[in-house]
């Protein structure tokens, strides 16, 4: 496969789950979730009912910027999502509120997670530079040592996959027993669907570009 291939595919996956996500999103943003509860009410009750009531909610600038920092132990929401009323808000907002579950019960691979941030900072940071400088030297170890990175940056992605399923999981769990109905819970999981599908293209697309680099240090 050319580098050429390989960056063409890249950005087909990256701007199709994309483009997808962002679709669905805005329709199912004007549908209006029959709970009537804003995205951060629907966050708070699954926080509270989770023994989660010291976890805090913030609204924060951008749109599905939403995230659950395990740190502070606080859960951000987009400005459309806090205050939204809408199945696309309740989905998203009850995704993060998954994750601040799966923190506070010790699930395995968002632990597994966690422990990996510092080596993939460290990885993100430096990997590249140590692949340009092994072509450009003909140097085969740092050629091997930049994949040996990247590769840690690809294990990160692969890891956060059943996470983002788990959280997708609990949220669609607590909507179905808020009492919404067929339709509004099969929308939530479109939403949930389609999000959990940028993540996969993400590392479909990293592994690709890691089997092209052990390919091309082997060559």
């Amino acid at each position: 496969m050319s580098y050429l291939l390989l960056v063409i595919i890249v950005l087909a996956l990256g701007l199709g789950t994309q483009s997808y996500i962002n679709s669905q999103y805005r329709k199912w943003s004007k549908v209006p979730i029959s709970t009537r509860m804003t995205g951060a009410e629907a966050a708070r009750r699954m926080l509270d009912a989770n023994g989660l009531a010291a976890a805090r909610i913030d609204c924060i600038a951008g749109s599905l910027t939403d995230n659950f920092d395990p740190r502070s132990q606080v859960l951000h929401l987009s400005q459309d999502v806090y205050n939204g009323t809408s199945v696309a808000a309740t989905a998203v907002a009850c995704h993060e509120a998954g994750h601040a579950v799966q923190h506070a019960r010790g699930y395995t691979p968002a632990r597994v997670r966690m422990a990996l941030v510092p080596a993939v900072n460290f990885a993100a940071n430096i990997w590249i530079f140590l692949l340009i400088a092994g072509i450009f030297l003909n140097l085969a170890g740092l050629v091997w040592a930049s994949i040996i990175l990247f590769g840690v940056a690809v294990l990160f992605q692969i890891v956060t996959l059943p996470v983002e399923f788990d959280a997708s999981h609990r949220a669609l769990e607590t909507i179905s027993a808020s009492g919404v109905n067929a339709g509004e819970l099969s929308g939530a999981s479109t939403v949930l669907r389609a999000a959990a599908l940028t993540y996969v293209a993400s590392t479909l697309s990293s592994v690709l570009q890691l089997l092209y680099f052990v390919g091309m240090a082997r060559d």
